[in-house]
């Protein structure tokens, strides 16, 4: 039974049973719920299961591969640890969202065609949604609803290129895609909106650093390494989206320099370490997609140490800036170290696990003869050091101190960091665990003395770099402006022109049609036969120049109307015409 039981479904059923568990038992079924889902993933075999038909389609809702699985280890390792960290929540609204967000994530990662995939992709648009709106503010609602429509944006160009695909092959199987054409961009786009590329990328740090403390630790996993699977199993190989990650790791890189908000620096460099992983994807070859995947198991681990430090400072202070940050390394020891050591991992620092996986996509580049790449990559991994491995944890817990005094965590969040960090520093001693579940087999060996010493070179002047420059790149109280600019002023331009001109048309029409029109009519057919008199007079009047005879005609209508002289079947006659007329336009 075990061993073919879906693991999305776990979290689904455990969203279901918060609602009638205290609070004991739903902080016990959050750490329950990811821990049974690994187990059973471990003891999945290859195949697929849960047949059903749709839309007269055969459909797979899950299928088990190497490629599958290794997702689906880290999402439940990670749910683990973010649930842990949330222990202190007593609200079921959170979990039940984060619950469901994960479950639809794994639902997607196990899908076997287009179908399936889809209606696991938009449950988690729906349900990350709702992990930015939990956090009650203004701007966290401002942001959740400009999140929702990119992922409208997103899904509809997915399912618009799903549609296109299955007509013109007849086929729903979600492999490898070898056509290109406008069904299969369609569908590139709609995975690369959900992995934050730009131009459609300022969703992810417009709407991450809005979301909750525990929330902002989810969302960092899900949907980016979901789109990257998608990736994978999609378009390995495709030489565009070596372009578009190079992009991607350098575009995060800028803007996570400049940024002064901590948490929004931790967003951008997502995008930037999507860039490599997508880059890696784009190279299309056994060494690049291992480190793509590899890089992605990595990456979700020391990123949600990374928030989860980040996230006990919000916690604490309730300030996310860095120019109010400063100092906190003299009463958050423990919570400084393991943020340093999220910030190592993601810089690639030896004995860390990003050491031991991203250098594989970067050595995969330079095997196909790919200098350019080799060279940009080289470029984001020293900006990665300079932003994230010195920047975050200089400006939050050393640089000025700004008087903050505010404890460590609850013990919950700190075994939950220290959980993430073992993870961290067990994969950059000891990667071949990590190796041995990847789906190629692994020719890449990361403590070679020459690779060793250039990083450590790397690093230092980065470092070295990072203190010179230290002037400059101190923090002011600005933000930056991304890509969503354009939509949200766009935006207000769209809704300004519509009520300018729709509402204009309909004032217009309600000033004609339901007013003027009306009370011409009410008058004409107060009295039809002599309102005709009198225009036919007057037209006979302005024919032959002669006033007098209007005047003396129109007081002979006026006597003959107070006499009621005029036969009532006049103006029945007049308005039998006129509802003919009528009928007439309104049918033709």
């Amino acid at each position: 039974m075990i061993a073919s039981l879906h693991p999305s479904l776990l979290f689904f059923i455990g969203a279901l049973l918060l609602w009638i568990l205290p609070v004991l038992g739903r902080r016990i079924l959050i750490l329950l719920v990811p821990a049974a889902a690994f187990l059973i993933i471990t003891q999945l075999e290859p195949g697929t299961y849960y047949a059903y038909q749709l839309f007269g389609f055969d459909l797979n809702l899950l299928r088990i591969d190497k490629l599958s699985k290794i997702f689906g280890y880290v999402f439940t390792i990670n749910a683990f640890a973010c649930f842990l960290f949330a222990q202190h929540l007593k609200t079921r609204y959170e979990h039940t969202a984060s619950l469901a967000y994960i479950g639809a994530a794994l639902g997607a990662v196990f899908a076997s065609d287009l179908i399936s995939l889809y209606l696991f992709w938009e449950v988690m648009a729906i349900t990350s949604t709702f992990l930015v709106l939990a956090r009650m503010t203004e701007r966290s609602y401002g942001a959740a609803f400009r999140y929702v429509m990119v992922h409208i944006f997103g899904g509809l160009t997915l399912l618009a290129g799903i549609l296109l695909q299955v007509n013109e092959t007849g086929s729903v199987a979600f492999d490898g895609f070898t056509l290109q054409g406008l069904p299969t961009y369609l569908i590139l786009i709609g995975f690369l909106v959900n992995a934050a590329a730009p131009p459609l990328s300022a969703w992810l740090s417009d709407a991450y650093p809005e979301a909750t403390v525990t929330g902002g630790v989810i969302m960092t996993a899900y949907t980016t390494k979901t789109a990257v699977y998608t990736l994978i199993r999609g378009f390995a190989g495709w030489d565009v989206l070596i372009a578009v990650g190079c992009f991607m790791a350098i575009y995060g890189i800028i803007y996570a320099i400049l940024e002064n908000d901590m948490r929004r620096i931790l967003a951008y460099s997502i995008i930037n370490q999507v860039g490599f992983m997508v880059c890696g994807i784009g190279i299309g070859t056994a060494m690049a997609l291992n480190g793509a995947m590899a890089h992605a198991f990595a990456h979700i681990i020391y990123k949600a140490l990374l928030w989860m430090s980040a996230g006990a400072v919000l916690y604490m202070t309730g300030k996310s800036k860095c120019t109010d940050l400063g100092g906190l390394y003299k009463t958050m020891p423990l919570t400084m170290i393991f943020g340093t050591i999220g910030a190592l991992a993601i810089s690639s620092f030896p004995f860390l696990s990003g050491y031991t996986t991203k250098p594989m996509i970067m050595a995969a580049g330079v095997h196909e003869g790919f200098f350019w790449v080799w060279l940009i990559l080289e470029i984001a991994s020293a900006g990665v050091f300079l932003h994230a491995g010195i920047k975050f944890p200089y400006f939050v817990f050393f640089a000025k101190d700004n008087g903050l005094r505010p404890g460590e965590p609850p013990k919950h969040m700190l075994l939950a960091m220290a959980f993430l960090a073992f993870i961290c520093i067990f994969i950059g001693v000891y990667p071949q665990p990590l190796y041995n579940i990847l789906p190629y087999p692994v020719e890449f060996h990361a403590y070679g003395f020459e690779h060793t010493l250039n990083q450590f070179q790397l690093l230092m002047f980065s470092a070295l770099a990072f203190f010179m420059l230290l002037p400059l790149l101190k923090r002011t109280r600005t933000i930056s402006i991304d890509t969503d600019w354009f939509y949200r002023k766009g935006a207000k331009l769209f809704v300004y022109g519509c009520d300018k001109i729709f509402n204009g048309i309909n004032n217009f029409g309600d000033r004609i049609f339901m007013q003027k029109i009306p009370a011409l009519l009410n008058r004409f057919f107060a009295d039809p036969s002599a309102n005709v008199q009198k225009h036919a007079v007057r037209l006979l009047a302005e024919a032959s120049g002669d006033e007098s005879l209007l005047e003396g005609r129109n007081a002979e209508i006026e006597q003959r109307t107070r006499a009621l002289a005029y036969p009532v079947g006049g103006g029945v006659f007049l308005a039998v015409v006129f509802l003919a007329v009528v009928s007439l336009l309104y049918f033709v």
